[in-house]
This record gives structure tokens, C-alpha cells and sequence, in this order.
């Protein structure tokens, strides 16, 4: 098992070379000038070449990824253009709070993604099947954004129930989590409701009722367990979604979290914060692969059982 999981790590190596590889090459083929962003458009030609210099930006593309990657392999992301603040420092500040909302849509989407896909599958073809797959459909077509701005208008101005932005108590949770949580709630319950009609129809759920097994401990007991495998599965991508998704979420609604943060770098042309936020999401995701495929030994013996 522990040789599985050193793979996996270093497997990760490629993976976000390729990334910031990406990401470093979309910030520099954006229009606009980071050095003439930060001083201004009236601003002296030879400050903003002076600013240039010091920033790096006159070197060729593969010196500047090359002293990217290799600032990057020791924990240094640079410094902001606009703050001259390290950014992993702004990015530590930020990230309680894109983690937070991203457990909280989490968490709602498991808890109502697995027991209606459950219940969909016992009882398939039925009312409440057709009904919970609409509603699925349906939110999981509609965009982050869209809900998020008809949330605030329906229970923030019309009703004045809950606080349009801000992440400061319990009430400003509710909104923001909702509209991060509900997209992969759909996700979660698909997934649910086709591994448990896989299971349902396996022979020894046949032979547990034929003994007088309660249908309730062989659907939660006996069934969902081994349906759990692609559920998982799809749980640990949506931690990664959610994550990514913060940033349309966090923008909304005003959150000082990673993904606005990046919204405001994008609009400054702050090439540190967006390649090291970007990276730094892509290093979260991979860790929770990992740790989803690590949960799998556990879920399953069969696949512990290869390792040893």
C-alpha cells in the first residue's frame, strides 16, 4: 500500500509541471502589460522599462517558466505585483475560507446527493425517481453564477430572509454554500442511484432477502456499502469542482477567498497570483485524489488486498 501511494505521488510531478506549464503560458500570451497595469497608462516609459527589468519580464519564455518552476519547487510563488507580498502568504490567508465554502457545498451534496439516489434506485420508474431525476436534470444544467444571483434576489431583496454577501456568520453560509453545492448534489445522486441499481440486482442481495433480511439494512447495510466505490469516485472530483467553482461563487458574494482573489489579479494583470493560485488548487485536487483512492482499500478489501 505504501508503494501505491509514493506512485501516486510522484506521478503527481508531471501532472503539475503540465499544469503550470499551462497556465504560466496563458498569462503570457494575455494582452496587457503588468508593469504598465501597476504604474498607470501616464506613467514615464523608462519606469515602466525599469519596472520591467526588475520584474523579470524582458526574459525569454523559457527562462522565466524555468525560474518559475524552480522558485515553485521550493515553496515560493513570488511576489505580487501589486502588494510585493509573497503570494503563497496571500494565498494561506484566503484559503480557510474557499476551503470552508467548498466542504460546505461538500456536504450538502452528499447529503442529499446519496440518500436520493438511493431511494431513486429502490424505487425505480416511480413518482418520486422521475421527480428526483428532473430535479437533477435541472440543476445540474443550471450555471453557478445564474443560481447564485437568483438566490440573492429571491431570498436577500425580496424577502430579506438571509445577507446578500459577506461569509462572516452561520447566515451567510447558506446562500454561497447552496449555490456551490446544489450543481454537484445532482452530480453526487446520479451516481448514487445507477451504482446502487448495479448492486440491487447482484445475487446475494437476492439471498439476503430470501433469508428475512429488513429491506432497510440490505439497501443502507449491505447494499449502498458496495456501491460506494463510484461514489466516491465522484464525491472526491466534485471536491476538486468546488474548489474550482469557488471562484464565480466567492465573486458573487463578496467572500475573501482564493477564487476572488484570482478575479482581482486577472483584472490587474497579476501574473504571480494567478499562477500560484491556479497551482496551488491543482496541488488541493491532487491531494484529494489521492486521498479518494487511499479511501478505496478501505471501502473495499478486494482492493486492499492487491497491495500487500
Amino acid at each position: 500500500m505504501y508503494k501505491y501511494i509514493l506512485k501516486r505521488i510522484l506521478m503527481l510531478i508531471p501532472v503539475l509541471l503540465g499544469v503550470t506549464f499551462i497556465i504560466f503560458t496563458l498569462s503570457y500570451i494575455t494582452p496587457g502589460d503588468p508593469a504598465t497595469m501597476t504604474l498607470g497608462e501616464g506613467s514615464p516609459p523608462e519606469a515602466i522599462e525599469a519596472l520591467r527589468e526588475e520584474w523579470g519580464l524582458n526574459d525569454p519564455f523559457l527562462v522565466r517558466f524555468v525560474r518559475y518552476v524552480a522558485q515553485a519547487a521550493q515553496g515560493n510563488l513570488g511576489e505580487t505585483y501589486s502588494t510585493r507580498r509573497l503570494v503563497i502568504d496571500e494565498i494561506m490567508i484566503r484559503f480557510p475560507a474557499t476551503l470552508q465554502l467548498a466542504v460546505m457545498g461538500l456536504v450538502i451534496s452528499i447529503i442529499l446527493g446519496i440518500p436520493l439516489g438511493v431511494i431513486s434506485a429502490t424505487k425505480q420508474y416511480s413518482l418520486f425517481d422521475n421527480f428526483a431525476t428532473i430535479f437533477g436534470l435541472i440543476f445540474v444544467s443550471i450555471p453557478n453564477f445564474w443560481l447564485g444571483m437568483m438566490l440573492v434576489v429571491f431570498f436577500s431583496v425580496n424577502l430579506g430572509w438571509l445577507p446578500p454577501s459577506g461569509f462572516d456568520t452561520p447566515l451567510h453560509w447558506i446562500l454561497p454554500a447552496l449555490t456551490l453545492g446544489t450543481g454537484q448534489m445532482a452530480v453526487v445522486m446520479r451516481m448514487s442511484r445507477s451504482s446502487m441499481l448495479e448492486v440491487i440486482r447482484q445475487d446475494y442481495i437476492r439471498t439476503a432477502r430470501a433469508k428475512g433480511q429488513k429491506e432497510s439494512v440490505i439497501v443502507w447495510s449491505h447494499a449502498l456499502r458496495n456501491a460506494l466505490i463510484p461514489v466516491v469516485t465522484a464525491v472526491g472530483l466534485s471536491f476538486g469542482f468546488l474548489l474550482g467553482g469557488a471562484v464565480l461563487t466567492e465573486t458573487i458574494f463578496s467572500i475573501n477567498g482564493i477564487g476572488r482573489f484570482m478575479v482581482q489579479a486577472i483584472n490587474m494583470r497579476d501574473h504571480p497570483i494567478i499562477n500560484g493560485g491556479v497551482l496551488f488548487l491543482a496541488v488541493s485536487f491532487s491531494i484529494v485524489n489521492l486521498a479518494v483512492d487511499i479511501l478505496y482499500a478501505y471501502l473495499d478489501p478486494r482492493i486492499k488486498s492487491q497491495y500487500k
